[in-house]
């Protein structure tokens, strides 16, 4: 995974960037096909943003928009609008019917205990 950090108006400091390196490795160790992830932070009078974009395999491309008065709570707030919309799209093309012949084999196994 390629972590790509920006930093409009403001400084990337060593902190900032341990944060967001701690933080996206832990919350998308779920999802270990990622190809990037760009963090981009804005600060603009007293608001706070972090946009977060991330890119996959299969046409997957998420991106996410926080605005705090803190900028730790912005790169918070956007990594878990992320993993929600990633959630929802792993959830989405996972293949939620019955494999094999489940059904077949519960049938057999009650009448094997009746007798």
């Amino acid at each position: 995974m390629i972590i790509t950090l920006t930093g409009r108006h403001v400084e990337i400091t060593d902190a900032l960037k341990a944060h967001v390196a701690e933080k996206l490795k832990r919350a998308f160790a779920d999802f270990p096909r990622i190809e990037s992830v760009r963090v981009i932070l804005n600060l603009e009078k007293h608001r706070h943003s972090a946009e977060i974009i991330v890119q996959a395999p299969h046409h997957l491309h998420v991106e996410a928009r926080e605005e705090t008065h803190d900028m730790y709570l912005s790169i918070d707030g956007a990594i878990e609008k992320v993993l929600k919309q990633m959630r929802r799209w792993a959830d989405k093309t996972h293949e939620h019917k019955a494999v094999g012949l489940g059904r077949v084999e519960s049938a057999a196994v009650r009448s094997a205990t009746r007798k």
